[in-house]
């Protein structure tokens, strides 16, 4: 999965298309992400002394990670994204490092 923890992200499909917002969770197995002020969902909850607001709830949803796209930090554009295999090192202690490149402007993302 290319959308990780604390990207921005552009909501492309859905009641809240055209939204922006962090990325608080992402559930990889279920192809899955939970954005901040994106897709509220509202739960009813029984007062109780664990509980400390009964009522109405709401709280951001998850959305499938196929209605997203990345927002390039450098250009600010919604992306795809691309990988690069970078060689890292000095020497004889060389490793290859595997990072994130936006599509529109070729930048690293990471």
């Amino acid at each position: 999965m290319d959308i990780r923890r604390n990207d921005m992200v552009l909501v492309t499909a859905g009641k809240d298309r055209g939204k922006t917002g962090k990325v608080l969770a992402v559930d990889a197995p279920k192809s899955r992400l939970t954005v901040e002020g994106v897709n509220f969902l509202k739960k009813h909850v029984r007062p109780n002394p664990n509980v400390r607001q009964a009522g109405i709830v709401e709280r951001p949803g998850p959305l499938s990670v196929s209605n997203v796209k990345l927002l390039c930090t450098k250009c600010s554009k919604a992306t795809r994204v691309a990988h690069e295999i970078l060689e890292v090192g000095v020497g004889d202690l060389v490793t290859k490092q595997k990072v994130r490149v936006c599509k529109q402007c070729h930048q690293h993302i990471d």
